[in-house]
């Protein structure tokens, strides 16, 4: 065994003081006695195609003392440690993500350790309210009914690709109307701004036309930009489900 994975064990047996662990997540490392939970590859890292993320875990604790859920995620060659609160949305209060900061700083001396909030411009909260609308993480890890919890499950990844869809329209749209309504633009405007040279002067329209070309860049720029964003958040949907599918499967396996 490595010695990122020998680290990444030590912090799961000391993380069950904290609680139990339901689920953990391993990017490029293998343990030799994972915990008897779901094991599974880490999906937003494998699916980047390079490999320049050092290997790390993550793992899905539950606060034996108020039951909130929590994700930690263990990078052993930076000594860092993350508590992401965008996974666990909905599923944990101030309090205890208090509490097991407090555990962390205390155990991990050595470490940094950091709370790492949702991002605007991936759109993550939105991502996160989206999915916990259909099905609940707690229930992908805690819940009995498994066949209920694949059917939300299901019906998520159908909104995933519909979110897909819609990106794509916008993507394709933004890709169609772009040049030529510029070209179109750009011709009318030296047309109707040529008529008012007597009034403003050569400098004077020239600047006008500047500004206004400028101005109609800009904003298809910022509807390219949305549109990468909405593939990005559906991306991030899709893998969600993906992630908790692969949770049940694992929860099916260790149940039989």
């Amino acid at each position: 065994m490595t010695a990122d994975a020998a680290e990444v064990q030590r912090a799961l047996d000391v993380l069950r003081q904290f609680g139990p662990i339901l689920s953990v997540k391993l990017y490029r490392l293998t343990l030799d006695a994972p915990p008897t939970v779901p094991v599974l590859p880490c999906l937003d890292h494998e699916a980047m195609l390079h490999e320049n993320v050092a290997p790390h875990a993550a793992a899905y604790v539950q606060d034996r003392s108020s039951g909130d859920l929590h994700e930690l995620v263990f990078i052993p060659r930076s000594r860092q440690i993350e508590i992401d609160s965008v996974s666990t949305w909905g599923e944990c209060t101030p309090a205890s993500r208090d509490r097991l900061l407090a555990m962390v700083h205390g155990t991990y001396r050595d470490y940094r350790a950091t709370v790492r909030g949702p991002s605007w411009w991936r759109g993550e909260r939105r991502v996160a309210t989206a999915c916990r609308a259909q099905v609940s993480l707690r229930d992908v890890l805690l819940g009995k009914d498994i066949s209920a919890v694949k059917a939300n499950i299901d019906r998520l990844q159908t909104i995933a690709t519909l979110m897909e869809k819609q990106s794509r329209v916008a993507s394709w749209g933004i890709r169609t109307v772009t040049s030529p309504l510029l070209a179109f633009a750009g011709v009318g405007l030296f047309m109707l701004f040529g008529s008012l040279t007597p009034a403003l002067g050569e400098s004077g329209v020239m600047a006008l036309r500047y500004v206004l070309i400028t101005a109609l860049g800009a904003w298809f720029l910022y509807y390219g930009l949305k549109a990468v964003q909405l593939t990005e958040m559906s991306n991030r949907v899709w893998k969600r489900t993906a992630e908790y599918n692969l949770i049940l499967a694992e929860r099916k396996r260790i149940g039989t």
